[in-house]
């Protein structure tokens, strides 16, 4: 499959832009966690594909404080139904609010009938988000608001729960991980 790709800078680094020519299949902070680099039947894009372009505006968006919606966005990640089931779930979460890896479980575990999810299992499929920013994952947390692992790292992570408006005092670091990004807001 033909893949275009284009890179964007924002505020937290370079993301890069996949799009399969009909939809956005990725949105990756350059060099972080899970990032595919470049293989297979890539084309490199000036960024003037519309799809890239659409893609570019709404982060540009985001980052200017604006809260554009995910629907804006044409999105065709690539996964397991229970990744996708994951990444639609995260695609619900308010911009500025928190919701808990165990919260997203219980939610899918009600829809499917299940007794009970594993939120192990959850944060498996949220931690090979391949959308960043765009599908906030960001946006989950650990049990009793511990901040847990980002793709992005845990800097970016707060710096983007900042730029929402969120309180992140109120949240827990991960044992050995200070915060040294720049402060926002």
């Amino acid at each position: 499959m033909r893949q275009y790709i284009c890179e964007h800078d924002t505020p937290v680094g370079e993301i890069v832009l996949f799009t399969d020519g009909e939809a956005l299949t990725g949105a990756y902070l350059e060099g972080k966690k899970h990032f595919c680099g470049l293989a297979g039947n890539i084309l490199k894009d000036s960024g003037k594909h519309p799809v890239l372009e659409r893609a570019k505006n709404w982060l540009s968006a985001y980052f200017a404080g604006e809260k554009p919606e995910i629907g804006e966005l044409q999105l065709n990640p690539e996964g397991s139904d229970f990744r996708l089931e994951v990444w639609q779930s995260l695609q619900n979460i308010p911009y500025g609010k928190l919701i808990s890896y165990g919260d997203i479980a219980r939610e899918i575990a009600i829809r499917k009938g299940l007794a009970r999810m594993s939120a192990q299992a959850v944060g498996g499929a949220v931690g090979h988000n391949p959308l960043a920013i765009i599908i906030p994952c960001h946006r989950v947390i650990g049990h009793n608001g511990n901040l847990t692992g980002y793709g992005g790292g845990i800097s970016i992570k707060i710096w983007l729960l900042r730029h929402e408006g969120i309180d992140v005092s109120r949240l827990s670091m991960p044992k050995n991980k200070a915060f040294k990004g720049k402060s926002h807001r």
